[in-house]
């Protein structure tokens, strides 16, 4: 694959915004290492990596949000250090985030004008105020009233608001933050319809999105971030989908490759009943309906790039976001999963990606956060005698060879590696009968990485049901039984992971077609 950086505007336009050599570290973590990156006027590019590439990194770091540890940042070929996302701002570099930061109970002419309102006689001037809101939407081709309530319309229009407040302060710049997670195709498509108009005015527009359609479908030029490091500039044209996909996920070390997995259930699964099954279940602007059996001793691994709906579908398994269709069976049986303790009682035990804000309690120590589980399945006023909580929690800490073994040490004291073990052994703890595992192996080292994928392998030749999420695909494919291919939000692929491999996975995850009988993504 051939770095591309040449584009028809660099022969006659310097770029508005360049990095050169940023690096940002924060406790335990290069989060940017000696990243370059270049943003031209009229120009849409596109900032594309997984979770923990240093895509919201580097926009901090250009944005004043957090400090730079080494690097220049250069606006119109002068070097700038931004105290703040006001001072960026000031200079004419406005972020629309995820999340809409707007007032809904405000009027949209108040909102876009909002800090920055016309006074007449020392009162603001209403009507003034909504004919400067009034331009700004008509140069936009926005028919929205300016002053009726931003909160009366749908989270798209709010959108379209929000990139109105920073066309009014005349930003040169605009990042959009995944503007179009919560969109769908014709609010997308009107979106679509705004960047161009304002690249063809010169604004320079960062893109940041999952969506690579989406990307290739707006984008001028595309930078790729992995694992805090710049991999290469390019245009759409001469990176192939497939290549764009690899350029993101990288090759996995070959020092796991000892552990192998031996399918449990093998041809015999499909007679029967499976501890779980799902018939179409889904989210609306989540997950499209979704059709899976997970089999007792079987790991179903869960393939796709960040905003796939990998997730979104662990979620809905867990009964942590309501679905919106489909039945869930355990053990043949339909069973309402309103909340997480719901899917406790059952027999499904979760592990979120999100290992520190919901996996842990940091200021508890291990014993606490170990018997978690297993305390609120009994209820609170069921306290676990002392004596069974020691010995469960010596047990557990010496199973997953958790270090130190004290279980007094407060768990914000741990690596990452022994964090992960400690939400594991939690929920091992009240014996489940599926485990779904969100990303339990990212941000640890490698050591770590392979104990936890061999005690993966172990439980499920023990017999327990695992449903396995991992961006990095060789480990998916290493230790599942079956993979379920997910793109754009829907299923589009089933395979046996014995007869597939790591390049067919990414290019399904790359163009969509799945097999005859799996319907394509568009």
């Amino acid at each position: 694959m051939t770095e591309s950086i040449a584009t028809p505007l660099q022969s006659t336009v310097d770029p508005v915004v360049e990095l050169r050599g940023i690096t940002v570290e924060f406790p335990g973590v290069r989060a940017l290492d000696d990243v370059d990156f270049r943003l031209f006027p009229g120009e849409v590019h596109a900032l594309i990596g997984e979770n923990g590439a240093g895509k919201s990194t580097l926009i901090k770091a250009l944005t004043g949000v957090c400090d730079i540890d080494a690097g220049e940042i250069y606006l119109n070929q002068a070097p700038v250090r931004f105290a703040s996302p006001k001072a960026a701002q000031a200079a004419g570099i406005s972020t629309v985030y995820q999340e809409v930061n707007l007032c809904p109970n405000l009027t949209v002419a108040e909102n876009i004008l909002l800090g920055r309102e016309p006074r007449r006689f020392g009162a603001i001037d209403g009507r003034a105020m909504r004919e400067r809101a009034r331009t700004v939407l008509e140069r936009m081709g926005l028919a929205i009233d300016p002053g009726s309530a931003l909160g009366d319309y749908p989270i798209a229009v709010q959108h379209l608001v929000a990139i109105a407040r920073a066309v009014e302060i005349e930003s040169r710049v605009l990042i959009l933050d995944e503007p179009t997670s919560s969109l769908d195709a014709s609010e997308v498509a009107e979106l679509f319809r705004i960047i161009r108009v304002l690249r063809n005015q010169g604004t320079a527009i960062l893109f940041v999105s999952h969506f690579l359609e989406q990307v290739y479908e707006i984008s001028d030029r595309m930078t790729v971030l992995r694992n805090g490091r710049r991999v290469g500039e390019y245009l759409p044209g001469d990176l192939s989908r497939v290549e764009l996909v690899s350029a993101m996920l990288g090759r996995e070390l070959r020092v796991l490759e000892e552990i192998e997995r031996v399918a449990a259930t093998g041809g015999d699964a499909a007679g029967r009943v499976p501890v779980i099954r799902v018939d179409g279940l889904g989210r609306t602007g989540a997950i499209e309906p979704v059709d899976l059996e997970i089999h007792e001793g079987e790991v179903v691994g869960l393939a796709g790039l960040l905003g796939s709906g990998r997730t979104e579908l662990a979620r809905l398994l867990f009964g942590a976001d309501h679905s919106s269709s489909g039945e869930i069976r355990v053990d043949g049986r339909v069973v309402h999963l309103h909340n997480p303790r719901a899917a406790i009682a059952v027999g499904i035990a979760f592990c979120s990606e999100d290992r520190k804000g919901e996996g842990l309690i940091a200021d508890l120590s291990i014993r606490d956060n170990l018997i978690l589980a297993m305390q609120a399945s009994r209820g609170w006023p069921r306290p676990i005698p002392r004596r069974v909580k020691d010995e469960l929690v010596q047990r557990y800490i010496r199973a997953l060879d958790i270090r130190p073994a004290n279980p007094d040490t407060l768990v914000r004291n741990l690596s990452g590696g022994n964090q992960q073990k400690v939400v594991l052994a939690r929920w091992l703890i009240v014996e489940p009968r599926l485990l779904i595992l969100d990303e339990p192996t990212r941000g640890i080292d490698i050591g770590a990485k392979a104990q936890i994928q061999k005690l993966v392998t172990d439980l499920a030749t023990d017999g327990l049901a695992v449903v396995f999420i991992s961006a990095e695909l060789e480990e998916v494919l290493r230790i599942s039984d079956r993979v379920v291919v997910l793109r754009d939000r829907r299923k589009i692929a089933e395979l046996r992971s014995a007869d597939t491999d790591v390049d067919a996975v990414m290019s399904l995850i790359a163009r969509g077609h799945g097999a005859p009988e799996q319907r394509e993504a568009v």
